[in-house]
């Protein structure tokens, strides 16, 4: 072999790039001094983006497809380089492969607790966990914005950024929606789509298109969740006193079913059973005692009627009937005057309202007229 054709085999003809992984975002082809051969073979797969760099100036970009490196299909570069003709020279160039796919299952949390203020609990802590899928949506933008020089560009250099941002807009959510804390399980979907509309342009500023935002969990400190266990379990048992006979009747027939019985046993087994017996006779009397104290107490008086009234022109009230029967006398209510209790609909004549029949009652009719003079003879 020739010194000339040694020296040329030493430029590559061919550039394309396998990943082995699945997290690399950008892979720089790695050749020395960069330089290439002109009419070498460009392949870029599927889900993959070619980007050419000259000294640090964006150049061309090339989207799946074999190409053969010309003037033709390198335009930039050879404005770049001054190509007004064509070459046929080896030629430098930084080439950058982005991998476009979706990448999947990718994590965020709340490193701490969220302080929130809840309409049921008041002041109260969660933490949230979830997951979000993201490709490289502007190639050139996340290579300017987020990539620069580095030769391997892996999603982890970029999720703690993307995770912060996923926090920050979650926090920012869940405060504005006001939802309930015991509500927000049968509210993912809506949350979760809330945020993934916030957080879209902030990941574009970077050049990555954010396909899914999701919540999968959101949870209470521990000493919450034991407490809210608590009330709900206590919820589930009602009536305490039935449920304490119920437990009583439970332990006796399992201390009647115990197959060690007889002497020693037997005593102790029928010491058990009084004892628990004597519980269950406790814990229906205490269950009796309020219905029994509440049959001899006698009923609740009922409340006093009381009215409001219009009196020139302005609400006033409320009247008792005794008020009311004084107010008659004074010639201050009428049966026209406008009335109106707790429980009635609207305001009405005093005289439709049944309740005050006795107060216009109580009041003696108007004196008939007094008879006529006789005239004088």
């Amino acid at each position: 072999m020739g010194i000339f054709d040694k020296l040329k085999a030493e430029f590559i003809d061919i550039v394309e790039w396998l990943d082995p992984t699945n997290n690399v975002m950008v892979h720089r082809f790695d050749r020395r001094n960069n330089e290439l051969k002109n009419g070498a073979k460009l392949t870029v797969r599927e889900t993959q983006v070619a980007v050419f760099i000259n000294e640090g100036q964006l150049a061309d970009v090339f989207k799946p497809g074999m190409y053969t490196l010309t003037t033709e299909n390198l335009p930039i570069l050879a404005t770049l380089k001054g190509w007004k003709y064509g070459f046929n020279s080896p030629f430098k160039a930084e080439v950058y492969f982005l991998n476009t796919k979706t990448f999947t299952d990718l994590k965020w949390g709340t490193p701490n607790p969220i302080m929130l203020r809840d309409a049921e609990f008041g002041p109260i802590r969660i933490r949230a966990f979830g997951s979000y899928t993201m490709k490289v949506g502007d190639p050139v933008k996340f290579i300017k914005e987020v990539v620069g020089t580095d030769g391997e560009f892996t999603t982890e250099k970029i999720t703690e950024q993307l995770k912060n941002i996923a926090v920050t807009r979650f926090t920012d959510a869940i405060a504005e929606s006001k939802i309930l804390v015991l509500d927000m399980a049968a509210n993912y979907n809506e949350v979760s789509k809330f945020c993934e509309d916030k957080i879209k342009p902030e990941f574009m500023e970077y050049g990555i298109e954010l396909n899914k935002f999701l919540i999968t969990n959101i949870s209470l400190p521990p000493n919450v969740e034991e407490a809210l266990d608590k009330r709900s379990s206590m919820g589930i048992i009602g009536d305490m006193g039935k449920f304490t006979q119920f437990s009583a009747a439970s332990a006796m027939t399992a201390a009647a079913e115990n197959p060690n019985g007889g002497g020693a046993a037997a005593g102790m087994g029928m010491g058990m059973g009084f004892g628990m017996a004597n519980q269950m006779m406790g814990a229906m009397n205490q269950a009796q005692q309020p219905q029994q104290q509440s049959a001899q107490a006698p009923p609740p008086m009922p409340p006093a009627l009381a009215f409001h009234a219009v009196i020139n022109g302005q609400q006033a009230g409320p009247y008792d009937l005794n008020a009311l029967k004084q107010m008659v006398m004074q010639n201050q209510l009428t049966k026209e005057t406008l009335v109106w209790r707790q429980g009635m609909a609207g305001w009405e004549a005093a005289g439709n309202v049944g309740e005050l029949i006795s107060v216009f009652g109580a009041v003696p009719p108007p004196m008939p007229p007094a008879p006529p003079i006789p005239p004088q003879q």
